[in-house]
């Protein structure tokens, strides 16, 4: 028997691993094909911050979060000697039309109250200049642009590296790759393998991404008409061009373009409720490629060395999905995050573990809790 049983194996199964180590858990993750092998996997990396006006206990969370990263990352960093390609370079908004920049400029001073911390401020300026020449060129910035301080980027694929190198340092914790859960008794506390190798445990974390809704669905009894959650396609690309690192990263109208290390650019993504194919690629990505190269014409001789496409996990309250199940003491949920786990999925992790220490974690958002998401499920 183990003390915990971690289903999945992208960013919130490893961050929940990390956060078990800590608590000196005994714990397997199991993986049903590799690690990052979902939406985790992806190239796109951007850590964005809400909109610093109408502050509420989300975007407080949220901030909290991305602030406390990037000193977690650094330990993780410091522990493996290895890098996840994580920079504070901030955000880039380009302003098109002039009410947007009115918009833009009392925001301005919502940051200044909501976005600092003791010791720490960060900013959303209001500006005309671009970060450097043609990043971004000057028709998509007729109204100027926003340059905040907050955003940062990461390589998805290196976090997951330098995470997973973590935990096999550690004698808590054991990671096992092609492990498909094929049944899960959470009242016996029991979960069997497609092999047929079961496994009993003292409690269980479903941080499985989409394949998450699956198995609580198959929980419910009597089964409800809904789901827990749904599959929200996302396509991306990595281009290969000469550019500044550092550079921010670029927003606009759901548009980012993402500088990272060793001369390579991310644009994503696209989100789609319909889809035939969950991994393919198609004229929607060469759609949002072709708005990058207009935005940044310095991509426009890019050749793009990597497309990717995948599926991200919404839950039904559109939040986060975290914490105990409202009919399972010993179950947990940790996804639905959709584009913003990345940069929550340590906090998120982190209030888990302490639920299970019987710890109240009073930062978490009442919509992050998964008995607020089974509400709505089984509302009439």
């Amino acid at each position: 028997m183990v003390d915990l049983l971690i289903v999945g194996g992208g960013i919130m199964g490893l961050w929940a691993a990390v956060m078990a180590d800590r608590a000196g858990l005994k714990t397997v993750l199991v993986e049903r094909d590799r690690i990052g092998a979902g939406a985790s996997g992806g190239v796109l990396g951007a850590l964005m911050p809400y909109m610093p006006d109408r502050w509420d206990v989300k975007k407080q969370f949220q901030f909290d979060a991305l602030v406390t990263l990037e000193q977690e990352i650094a330990g993780l960093e410091a522990q493996t000697g290895m890098s996840a390609g994580y920079r504070r370079s901030g955000r880039l908004m380009p302003l098109p039309q002039p009410h947007l920049r009115k918009i833009a400029l009392r925001h301005e001073q919502d940051a200044l109250v909501n976005w600092k911390q003791v010791g720490k401020q960060f900013f959303w300026h209001v500006q005309d200049d671009p970060a450097a020449k043609g990043w971004p060129e000057s028709k998509a910035m007729a109204s100027g642009l926003v340059f905040d301080t907050l955003a940062a980027r990461v390589d998805p694929r290196r976090l997951l590296q330098v995470l997973t190198a973590s935990l096999r340092l550690s004698p808590h914790v054991r990671i096992e790759e092609g492990q498909a859960l094929a049944v899960l008794d959470p009242g016996a506390g029991q979960a069997t393998f497609a092999d047929g190798r079961s496994l009993a445990f003292g409690a269980c974390i479903l941080a499985a991404g989409v394949e998450t809704f699956r198995h609580l669905d198959g929980l419910e009894q009597p089964p409800v008409s809904g789901s827990s959650g749904t599959a929200v396609k996302g396509q991306a690309a990595v281009l290969k061009a000469d550019l500044d690192s550092a550079l921010p990263v670029i927003f606009m109208d759901g548009l980012y373009i993402v500088s990272h290390d060793n001369g390579l650019v991310a644009v994503g993504s696209t989100s789609e409720n319909s889809f035939s194919d969950p991994l393919s690629n198609d004229h929607l990505l060469d759609d949002l490629l072709h708005r990058a190269r207009a935005v940044v014409p310095l991509l426009a001789g890019a050749p793009v060395v990597e497309c990717w496409a995948g599926l991200r996990p919404k839950a039904i309250g559109r939040d986060p999905m975290t914490g105990r199940h409202p009919d399972y003491p010993r179950l947990y949920t940790l996804t639905g995050g959709f584009k913003i786990s990345f940069g929550l999925a340590h906090r998120l992790a982190a209030s888990v573990i302490a639920e299970m220490a019987g710890q109240q974690d009073e930062s978490l958002p009442d919509s992050f809790r998964c008995s607020s998401h089974f509400s709505l499920l089984r509302a009439p």
